[in-house]
């Protein structure tokens, strides 16, 4: 049964670590032009007006961010369509994985759309009525688009993926047992980084600033490492 499982499972390695250094690209780029994550950590004009300067290339460069990781929903249904037959938490799995990947696209896309409107009716506004205006409209698209879908939904879901998925390559012995403890290590972590969500409605409420970037980044190590074992097996 490991056969075929394994069989044709080159594409759908290659579809994971496509996805997941394709995040990586956009986000690096991020940082550099965009001082991102910190940037929004800064008060609503500081980040408006920097989106602005940052034109057209900003744009395109949110837009891809948002894109790059669609190979993984291919990934996520190829893996769901070899093992539902032989776990019942696959089905469940694909469905909650496939939802988060899409409301993290269109929580990100924001930034695309609907923040370069504001970062120009700011930049460009004439009265400080019209600057309150625009701050209020951008705290609110982004505590919707951002902060529920984005980052909880959107995360939350993923994480769920990843614990249902490790626990199946656990179960069916699919996989390295290093690789299953990274996938529930890393969704742990990533788990943590929730804190920060609340702690945008509830001040003082306890964080660990460091774990969407070590969360994040050991589950994208997990899956380049997943991929590149599917890819080898023979």
């Amino acid at each position: 049964m490991e056969n075929s499982f394994l069989k044709n499972s080159k594409t759908t390695g290659w579809f994971l670590i496509a996805g997941a250094v394709g995040v990586l690209i956009p986000y690096t780029i991020l940082t550099m032009i965009f001082e991102y994550p910190v940037i929004l950590r800064q008060e609503t004009g500081v980040i408006l007006t920097k989106f602005y300067e940052g034109g057209s290339r900003l744009i395109w460069t949110w837009f891809a961010f948002a894109l790059v990781g669609l190979p993984l929903i291919p990934a996520y249904i190829r893996l769901g369509q070899k093992l539902e037959q032989r776990s019942a938490l696959v089905r469940t799995a694909t469905t909650i994985g496939v939802i988060g990947l899409l409301v993290q696209m269109i929580g990100l896309l924001r930034w695309t759309f609907v923040v370069q409107v504001l970062a120009n009716n700011y930049v460009h506004a004439t009265d400080e009525a019209t600057k309150s205006a625009v701050v209020t409209a951008f705290k609110t698209i982004h505590q919707f688009g951002g902060v529920i879908l984005g980052e909880h939904l959107g995360q939350l879901f993923t994480i769920i993926w990843t614990i249902l998925m490790s626990v199946v390559f656990s179960r069916l012995k699919l996989m390295p047992k290093w690789i299953n403890i990274l996938g529930f290590v890393s969704a742990f972590i990533y788990l943590l980084a929730q804190a920060e969500l609340f702690a945008t409605v509830m001040p003082g409420f306890p964080v660990w600033n460091m774990a969407g970037f070590i969360g994040s980044t050991l589950w994208l190590v997990w899956l380049v490492a997943t991929g590149i074992l599917l890819i080898r097996k023979k």
